[in-house]
């Protein structure tokens, strides 16, 4: 059995893998607060494999196996502050998430402040969830209240009336979040912690941080790398021919 055939056949996968997730964050580079997927790579032993016991004598020598394995993760990196002059656009500067409640009640995460009015005057995401104050409540505007101010610390008024604070959470161990559709984030083992004194920027969106130059050197990296397992699994391929022709 040829070894190098099954690591360079796995190597690809990795590397199917690798393109798969630059081609996501190129794709998403435009999406507010849109955090870079990563990729790593490490060895992990599959078994060993077992070489002529002739060769050591009264010893069966044998090898150990190692293939590439794939470790996905997030770049939790803040993103570039873009201005937007929308008064419910809110970017946030510092370390923290939005709470964000579901229609089925559940509570996610996101970095993105592009809020609007839905239609009974309830603050929510671009995509139609509500957005939780400080006490755990859906925010309402005010009718005729007029302009829409939000303080460095979440405060939002309409006028002189307060209408609450933005519930922003902060976790100690981002790794267990886990990432959704919508740009959202579930808590997974993960415990939120209020940001009492969040700081944020009201008529600004944070951008994703993504560089896209950089996913573009990393696609070129992946099609060399790509064609390299390539050519080693055809000679691989070319060299077992030639032996079975030889042994008739």
């Amino acid at each position: 059995m040829n070894i190098g055939l099954y690591q360079s056949a796995s190597a690809l996968s990795a590397l199917e893998r690798w393109q798969d997730t630059v081609s996501q964050n190129i794709t998403s580079s435009q999406t507010a607060a849109y955090r870079k997927r990563t990729i790593s790579f490490s060895s992990q032993q599959a078994g060993e494999l077992q070489t002529d016991p002739r060769s050591r004598i009264g010893h069966e020598a044998s090898m150990p196996m190692y293939f590439p394995k794939v470790n996905g993760g997030i770049n939790f990196m803040i993103g570039e502050t873009q201005p937007t002059r929308r008064e419910l656009d809110v970017a946030l500067q510092g370390d923290g998430f939005f709470e964000i409640q579901r229609e089925d009640g559940s509570k996610v995460y996101t970095r993105s402040g592009e809020f609007r009015m839905r239609a009974d005057r309830v603050l929510v995401t671009s995509s139609g969830n509500e957005v939780m104050n400080e006490s755990g409540s859906p925010i309402l505007l005010l009718p005729g209240g007029g302009p829409v101010n939000i303080n460095r610390n979440g405060t939002i008024f309409q006028g002189d009336t307060s209408l609450g604070k933005l519930s922003v959470q902060r976790f100690a161990d981002m790794s267990q979040l886990i990432p959704i559709a919508g740009g959202y984030f579930t808590p997974g083992q993960a415990k939120p912690e209020a940001v009492s004194e969040p700081e944020l920027l009201q008529g600004y969106l944070e951008g994703s941080n993504v560089a896209p130059l950089r996913e573009m050197v990393d696609l070129v990296l992946i099609s060399r790398a790509y064609e390299a397992n390539q050519k080693i699994i055809t000679t691989v391929d070319q060299e077992m021919e030639k032996t079975l022709n030889a042994l008739g």
